[in-house]
């Protein structure tokens, strides 16, 4: 029997997509995929804050490159 795939919230998947986002600008800074990839996981509260925070993907990619 196959387990029903647990469903996302709204704000969950948003959130999901914006970090997606932010690491296409760390790659357009220079960082290689799976270096943004990382980056994004070791410093997830502090991107979910920007997210809170309302900063853009760009915004946010700049910070972090800053």
């Amino acid at each position: 029997m196959a387990k029903k795939k647990e469903e996302l919230d709204p704000e969950t998947l948003e959130l999901i997509n914006w970090c997606i986002e932010v690491e296409g600008y760390l790659v357009k800074g220079g960082a290689t995929q799976q270096e943004a990839q990382d980056h994004i996981e070791e410093q997830v509260e502090w991107f979910t804050d920007q997210f809170y925070d309302g900063l853009t993907p760009e915004e946010a990619a700049k910070e972090a490159l800053a």
